[in-house]
């Protein structure tokens, strides 16, 4: 399994606007499936595989966001959950994505948001244990 984090792209080879089908199909049945209603009669399928979660919406639902934390990640060829909060900054600043957004979640974790990147890092005790990312 290739655990590339490509930028408003996807996973390995996992693109952003797949359909469900087509990700069971590469990665098999995952271990846990998940549906959530949203407020707008939407609904959003998760595909749970251990430390990743793929979101699903539409009326024909495509890979829309990836949630990883998984320790093997890599991001712009850096083995991204091996660094601090201020490593992971400059890495995503060395690369060209300066805007940046921080906020800390209502259960206490620390989230730094690359909006032109569609990419959420979430630290807990400024370790890295989380990435949320779109297309």
């Amino acid at each position: 399994m290739d655990l590339t984090i490509n930028i408003k792209k996807g996973l390995g080879d996992l693109l952003f606007d797949m359909p469900v089908e087509q990700v069971v199909e590469l990665w098999g049945e995952a271990d846990d499936v998940e549906t959530i209603d949203n407020a707008s009669d939407e609904t959003t399928t998760v595909l749970h595989y251990g430390d990743i979660s793929l979101f699903f919406e539409g009326e024909n639902p495509i890979l829309s966001c990836i949630d990883i934390a998984e320790p093997d990640s890599t991001l712009l060829g850096t083995k991204v959950f091996d660094l601090s909060e201020k490593e992971v900054v400059r890495l995503m600043v060395d690369n060209h994505y300066y805007e940046q957004d921080i906020d800390v979640e209502a259960w206490g974790e620390r989230r730094i948001s690359f909006n032109e990147g569609n990419i959420d890092f979430y630290f807990d005790n400024e370790e890295l244990i989380s990435i949320l990312f779109g297309k």
